[in-house]
């Protein structure tokens, strides 16, 4: 869904920051292999991520949801220099097209690939994070900031990616789609929840910076 003129969108990418040539190469692979290549977090979103990433300056990065790695890329360029992420998806299908990639980067030896159920993994970690980026199965939004919750570092940000969900946010509810009935509740809980102050931007598919207080 384009909440403005695909002729703005351009505009915008097109007077942003380039994307660098590793993840215009990653781009570019993904959109010739990979199944749905729209889930990537694309140039625009992806400079977002870099700039919010570099602002924030963490020292420890969670990403819930690796797809292809592009988005994982983009929040390292702001790690500290020892600095971590912590990446984990449930499709080892993906994981040595993210591992390529990863290990063709400055940042090879910060990024922790994690494969399987991120609500069983997360726990394990045994780490405070300054910041995170959940982008990965809607129904599970809520399970996700509430694990994460006494994991932030204080003032840490937790970014929640797809939250207009196509503009669905809005639309009548059909009972049947949890995944949209999952977003409106969590988009909620972010609005009202007094561990956080948040923010929703309608970047792209929507998305919300969270600061934990």
């Amino acid at each position: 869904m384009h909440f403005i003129s695909e002729d703005l969108e351009n505009y915008v990418a097109n007077h942003s920051q380039n994307e660098p040539e590793l993840l215009a190469k990653l781009n570019r692979e993904t959109y010739q292999k990979i199944l749905q290549p729209r889930m990537l977090s694309g140039h625009f979103q992806g400079r977002v991520l870099s700039m919010l990433s570099k602002i924030i300056n963490p020292n420890s990065i969670l990403e819930i949801g690796t797809y292809t790695g592009y988005a994982t890329l983009c929040l390292a360029e702001g790690l500290k220099k020892e600095g971590t992420i912590d990446t984990i998806d449930v499709n080892e299908e993906l994981f040595d097209f993210q591992k390529k990639y990863f290990d063709a980067s400055e940042w090879k030896n910060q990024i922790f690939q994690h494969l399987g159920n991120a609500l069983d993994i997360i726990p394990n970690l045994n780490k405070k994070f300054d910041l995170v980026f959940i982008d990965a199965d809607k129904e599970n939004y809520i399970n996700y900031f509430n694990i994460i919750i006494p994991m932030m570092n204080k003032g840490g940000i937790i970014l929640s990616d797809n939250v207009l969900w196509s503009g669905k946010v809005i639309e009548e509810l059909d009972p049947k789609d949890i995944s949209t009935k999952i977003l409106v509740e969590y988009n909620e809980l972010l609005n009202n929840d007094i561990r956080v102050e948040s923010v929703l931007l309608p970047i792209r598919d929507g998305l919300t910076v969270s600061r934990v207080l």
